[in-house]
């Protein structure tokens, strides 16, 4: 760990000194307004112009009317957005500080920020909206299920989250790495890993390089015989993944069913499609 970890420094853009600070945080000063870096919040800041610029241009491969940014923090990414003409634009920050600095360093923004927990928020347009951000890595898988609940307003998601769990999402059967949220994700969108982003990007650093993914909603939804036992299944295959499928499903369908071979195999080698058809055959 840094020392700049350790014990937290000030950071006076006008002289570019370093001032060390006495809590254990990152505390940095920019335009006479201070924020500090909060690890409970997960928040790592991007601050590599070339990547903002990258996921400005993946942004814009897709057409959007509205656009929340998840999780704004100091704005590195917000600074190119704002300029961005032909929609709406709203953003949903949780912390008091990186609102105050928000409000005071992007004037156009007043207004716009949504000051609540994105996992508690309302949706935050009544009609079809994009959503991009650099997501809080402690509560990503979180942010992609609450954005599944809004999956009917949301065509396109441009998301940045560590490297492993970005491969999660985008996992195909067969794949150790493939589980509850790449199929539930993948049951609604089709999944794209856009690229890497190492460490040095941030502020601080997070100890493992992150990954860039954009999800685009499916045109044609897979054929379940309800949401709730689709969802119900995959979680229950899951839970014991080492096991027969037979086993750990076992109390969600009839013995004579169970006895077919196809229950042989472990959840990670059943496809999407496949798990969708057994929701018919479900007690």
């Amino acid at each position: 760990m840094s020392l700049a970890e350790n014990h937290g420094w000030v950071i006076m853009t006008t002289t570019r000194l370093l001032y060390p600070c006495p809590h254990n945080h990152l505390s940095y000063t920019f335009a006479a307004m201070q924020y500090t870096l909060k690890k409970s919040l997960g928040q790592h800041f991007l601050k590599d112009e070339n990547i903002c610029k990258q996921i400005v241009a993946a942004l814009q491969q897709k057409p959007f009317e509205r656009l929340v940014e998840v999780g704004p923090g100091a704005g590195a990414l917000t600074k190119y957005l704002l300029p961005l003409k032909g929609f709406e634009f709203k953003a949903v920050e949780l912390d008091d500080e990186k609102v105050a600095y928000l409000n005071k360093t992007f004037p156009d923004i007043v207004g716009k920020i949504i000051h609540e927990d994105f996992l508690e928020t309302s949706a935050p347009f009544e009609d079809s909206f994009t959503i991009v951000g650099n997501f809080p890595y402690n509560i990503s898988s979180q942010i992609l299920f609450k954005i599944l609940d809004w999956k009917d307003q949301v065509p396109v998601v441009i998301g940045m989250f560590q490297k492993e769990v970005a491969q999660r999402v985008a996992a195909k059967e067969g794949s150790k790495t493939y589980g509850i949220i790449s199929i539930l994700i993948q049951a609604w969108y089709d999944v794209e890993y856009l690229f890497d982003v190492p460490p040095e990007s941030f502020n601080p650093p997070p100890k493992v390089m992150s990954g860039m993914i954009r999800l685009t909603r499916k045109t044609t939804a897979y054929d379940v015989k309800s949401e709730k036992a689709f969802v119900q299944l995959v979680k229950m295959a899951f839970n014991q993944r080492r096991k027969m499928l037979r086993n750990a499903v076992k109390g969600l369908f009839q013995p004579e069913i169970l006895a077919d071979a196809f229950f042989n195999k472990r959840a990670e080698q059943v496809s999407i499609e496949e798990f969708a058809a057994l929701t018919f055959k479900m007690g």
